[in-house]
């Protein structure tokens, strides 16, 4: 009787502890979205002012044209247009990611609260050689780790249209530049900070795209 009565009891406290578990579970997904929307809400707070300009630095906000009618002239050869300094140029898409990910040319503290930023070093997107774009592991890039060989990205600008596939996943260390130094071959960089339960900054973590397809825009776009 006594082994009867233990058995009630334990049997309904193991079943809601199961149904807790599958709840958290399925919770994860959910809050790793929502949390992305958070840390580029809480960046939004700490943008700088609305002219675009702080301390000499003139931030371009420029609209990117992500749907190209099917009217538009294309093709696969084409010029690229060379963004100043602190220009917002392209917008980086995936299905991966939560958000459309804006991308500034160079590199400023204040354009990391923005966006991603692309190494001025580096090769703009449709043009040979290495691209280069970095963000923030908590904002923009906090979904990078969710790429995986095979998965496509877009970068869409103002001169056309490139997409790209996956290729191989990447870890080095800040100091180690065989990843972001220019390359012979087409490719592009796309990484962030490592998440360190210490905070240790050095480590770093990304994916490296091969192109898949080249779209420029041979006509102004509507």
């Amino acid at each position: 009787m006594k082994k009867s009565l233990i058995i009630h009891v334990i049997t309904p406290v193991i079943v809601c502890l199961v149904c807790v578990g599958v709840l958290v579970t399925a919770m994860i997904k959910p809050y790793d979205k929502l949390k992305v929307y958070l840390n580029i809400a809480f960046m939004d707070d700490l943008k700088i002012t609305p002219d675009g300009s702080t301390q000499g630095l003139v931030i371009r906000e420029n609209e990117i044209k992500e749907d190209v009618p099917e009217a538009q002239n294309v093709s696969d050869t084409g010029e690229v247009i060379r963004p100043q300094f602190a220009e917002l140029y392209a917008i980086i898409k995936s299905d991966k990611f939560s958000v459309d990910v804006p991308v500034y040319f160079g590199s400023n503290p204040e354009l990391f609260e923005r966006g991603a930023c692309q190494s001025s070093g580096s090769v703009l997107a449709g043009e040979q050689g290495n691209t280069v774009i970095s963000a923030h592991e908590d904002t923009f890039f906090s979904e990078l780790t969710s790429l995986g060989e095979g998965d496509v990205i877009t970068i869409n600008t103002n001169y056309g249209k490139f997409t790209y596939t996956v290729k191989k996943l990447i870890e080095f260390d800040k100091s180690d530049n065989r990843y972001v130094n220019p390359t012979d071959d087409t490719r592009l960089t796309l990484y962030t900070c490592k998440k360190d339960i210490l905070g240790s900054p050095d480590g770093r973590i990304g994916v490296i795209c091969e192109p898949a397809e080249k779209m420029f825009y041979t006509g102004e776009v509507q």
